[in-house]
């Protein structure tokens, strides 16, 4: 393939949220070119059928998908489905060379029982599983850029791990006092009717859902695990907030060492994530908020300790269809690709 020409880049799954941010940020991408939009339910139609507003710039239709058309088309593919159909795609596009980026659980876990336990369904894909990466850059970098298939953690879970690796990692916090308080908009939700995302019911209210028993917790769990090197246990409760994008996720820990400052738990994050371009750790007594992430694939981070309870307290900000989906997604492409890992992905968000 000419090194000068776009790289062909093919989504399945591209009618959801995710789908349309993924559109949107390759069109912006010097070195890739959308050319197959892949989607059963949407197959035949323009894909600007689907999102007006893109008529101009997306002339694309989607197409029903056939692995062996996307593979003979794209060198690169993103997977933006339901959990549970990517495995069942995956091994047949790695095997005709195309690199896979999954957005779903799929390809999350080292453990398949584990995913079994918490998503159900069989699965024969084991030996493919096994080659996957986790999609975090900020914690598999290296890995990242020698994989074939990388499995993409999701919006809740990339705010939380990079509040609390740095904690993990560095054996600051007590095992199992790990609690995550975490807030998102409504796109998380995806781009489905559902009572629960109606205006009328989602606005002027706050609300958790999941509550002791949501799939994400395994997740943390097992990367924090694999950081401090035992098993671990968190907290996780996410809540569903007014607003259309963004994560904020709130992390507390009791401190091993109640001797430590805030300006020591800055010196720690600052050298863990010194070459991480899409983390920003916040001076002293600044704390994110989610609009500062719309429209960008950074992260924001604020700490505080509070030693009257000898806790740390970490707030994590990200936009969760960017950072938390489809820039994650693109930065691990970058990666595998060899190219600059900010390429093609936004750095100044939408103001106020």
């Amino acid at each position: 393939m000419n090194e000068s020409a776009p790289v062909p880049i093919g989504i399945v799954g591209a009618s959801g949220y995710g789908g349309v941010q993924l559109v949107k940020l390759l069109e912006d991408h010097p070195k890739a070119e959308v050319v197959y939009l892949g989607g059963d339910s949407s197959a035949g139609k323009p894909f600007f059928s689907i999102y007006p507003h893109l008529e101009h710039s997306v002339d694309l239709i989607v197409e029903p998908i056939d692995l062996d058309k996307i593979a003979s088309k794209c060198q690169v593919v993103f997977l933006s489905l339901p959990n549970g159909l990517a495995w069942k795609m995956a091994p047949t596009l790695l095997e005709k060379g195309c690199k896979v980026l999954d957005l779903s659980a799929d390809y999350r876990f080292s453990n398949l029982e584990t995913y079994q336990s918490w998503y159900g369904g069989e699965r024969t894909d084991k030996q493919i599983a096994a080659t996957a990466v986790y999609g975090l850059p900020e914690l598999y970098r290296d890995r990242i850029a020698n994989a074939q298939l990388i499995g993409c953690p999701g919006c809740y879970v990339t705010a939380s791990l990079l509040a609390l690796s740095p904690l993990f990692k560095q054996g600051l916090i007590v095992p199992d006092t790990a609690i995550i308080d975490a807030k998102s908009g409504t796109s998380g939700g995806g781009r489905k009717a559902a009572i629960n995302m109606l205006l009328a019911e989602a606005d002027n209210s706050v609300g958790a859902y999941g509550v002791a028993s949501h799939r994400h917790t395994p997740e943390i769990e097992q990367i924090c695990g694999n950081l401090a090197g035992y098993d671990v246990k968190v907290q996780f409760t996410p809540h569903l907030m007014p607003m259309v994008r963004g994560i904020l996720a709130t992390v507390y820990g009791t401190l091993r060492d109640p001797g430590l400052v805030r300006e020591d738990l800055l010196t720690i994050y600052n050298a863990f994530y010194r070459n991480c371009p899409w983390v920003k750790v916040l001076p002293s007594g600044t704390y994110p908020q989610t609009k500062w992430a719309c429209g960008t694939n950074l992260c924001y981070l604020g700490i505080e300790v509070d030693h009257r309870t000898d806790r740390v307290i970490i707030m994590s900000a990200i936009d969760n269809l960017i950072k938390g989906q489809a820039g994650q997604g693109i930065q691990c492409m970058n990666l595998m690709m060899g190219w600059e890992e900010t390429l093609g992905l936004p750095q100044l968000s939408f103001y106020p």
